[in-house]
């Protein structure tokens, strides 16, 4: 109604599909209504920049002054034009934005191999918006919960070990060699090994980046959150590449990717960017499809190449837990953590880092994080050790706060 022509897309589809058609279609922005990976409830205005990623933090400052200026103006959507009248004027344009998006991925990764590999494929889409796609891309695959469902069948769509109980069920009665799952707008990746074991966006992070180098010969700098897992490091230390970390949020990922040669980009989420092959943008579906190709390329399980990255760069054992709480008692525990520890599960803290919360480094390359979500009324606390027995321990003492 503003003079403003908006392409409209005419399925439920991806943020990365969004994302894409900015790009291909040359737009100055897009806007995508999403829950993202929390609950139905918290259903949101994710706003994206032309280049196809995440808006920038003053992107959004502008915007957000502007919603409150018309705010009190008492802004009305009385006077606003209907869908039709904009139809007919072509200031809304119906826009297949799947579709495009599905050709695209078929560009990006090698499709043909993964069939003819024999690889078998799980996905499940959590009943978000990657719906009805991966069967025009990997006819056989398998797939659960591939039908639209707001309330995402009662389960927060976000890929973690508690939300995919059923799926790893699926996956090892199916007998496929890896499960597939993105949260409810499809740009954050999860993934079950064919014995229905779970395996943190970590370690799919470590995997996507070693065959980017390995195999694809790609060369940049890695841009990660502070969660992330600290073979990363040993990683980048080995194939003498720059680690830049970011607080965490994706956007701030995003910025490197704008102003820098960034190879890949990631969070301990999910959420995974490959600006040196695609769009500066998550992408769960063209992560997992990624995955599926390289152990199609190795001719081994998800398990398998886990199993050798840990022979390589040693066993990095990863959670997280996530604490609702009261303010009250959200203001007593980052106190706490404000005026630190000299000692945390038994390990002596070497080191701590303030720029997002707070990470404790400890003795024998472990660590623990405790910062608020940026999205919902919790406390999140982050571990990680050589060992599971380590990592509870930790995240035990995070409890105990």
């Amino acid at each position: 109604s503003h003079k403003i022509k908006v392409y409209l897309a005419t399925t439920i589809v991806a943020t990365p599909a969004t994302s894409l058609a900015i790009v291909k279609k040359k737009l100055a922005g897009g806007v995508m209504i999403t829950a993202s990976h929390n609950p139905a409830k918290y259903n949101g205005y994710k706003i994206k920049g032309w280049y196809g990623g995440a808006a920038l933090p003053e992107a959004i400052k502008v915007i957000e002054e502007h919603c409150t200026n018309l705010e009190k103006k008492n802004f009305s959507s009385k006077n606003l034009a209907s869908l039709d009248e904009l139809k007919k004027k072509k200031l809304i344009i119906d826009l297949d934005a799947k579709t495009m998006y599905i050709n695209e991925l078929k560009k990006l990764v090698n499709v043909k191999g993964i069939i003819q590999s024999g690889i078998e494929i799980a996905y499940d889409p959590m009943y978000g918006s990657g719906i009805e796609t991966l069967e025009h891309l990997i006819p056989d695959a398998g797939i659960l919960h591939n039908v639209w469902n707001p309330g995402f069948g009662g389960t927060p769509p976000e890929p973690l070990p508690q939300n995919t109980k059923e799926f790893s069920d699926f996956v090892v009665q199916g007998k496929f060699d890896i499960g597939l799952v993105t949260d409810g707008d499809a740009d954050r990746i999860g993934a079950i090994d064919e014995t229905g074991r779970f395996f943190s966006s970590q370690m799919i992070l470590c995997l996507l980046l070693k065959y980017l180098v390995e195999v694809r010969k790609k060369k940049g700098d890695v841009a990660v959150s502070l969660s992330v897992t600290s073979m990363i490091d040993k990683m980048c230390s080995r194939y003498r590449l720059n680690v830049i970390r970011t607080p965490v949020g994706f956007k701030y990922i995003t910025e490197h990717m704008l102003n820098g040669n960034i190879l890949i980009g990631g969070e301990e989420s999910g959420g995974i960017g490959i600006p040196s092959l695609h769009i500066p943008e998550r992408d769960g579906l063209f992560n997992g499809l990624l995955l599926a190709e390289i152990c199609g390329h190795y001719r081994k399980s998800l398990g398998e190449l886990v199993a050798d990255l840990e022979k390589q760069f040693g066993a990095h054992k990863y959670d997280r837990f996530d604490f609702h709480t009261t303010d009250a008692r959200k203001k007593t525990v980052l106190a706490k953590a404000k005026k630190g520890f000299s000692n945390i599960g038994g390990l002596k803290v070497l080191a701590t880092v303030t720029n997002d919360g707070y990470k404790y480094h400890l003795e024998g390359g472990a660590w623990l994080m405790i910062r608020t979500s940026g999205t919902e009324p919790l406390l999140r606390y982050y571990a990680e050790a050589t060992s599971d027995a380590t990592v509870r321990k930790l995240i035990d003492f995070a409890k105990k706060l």
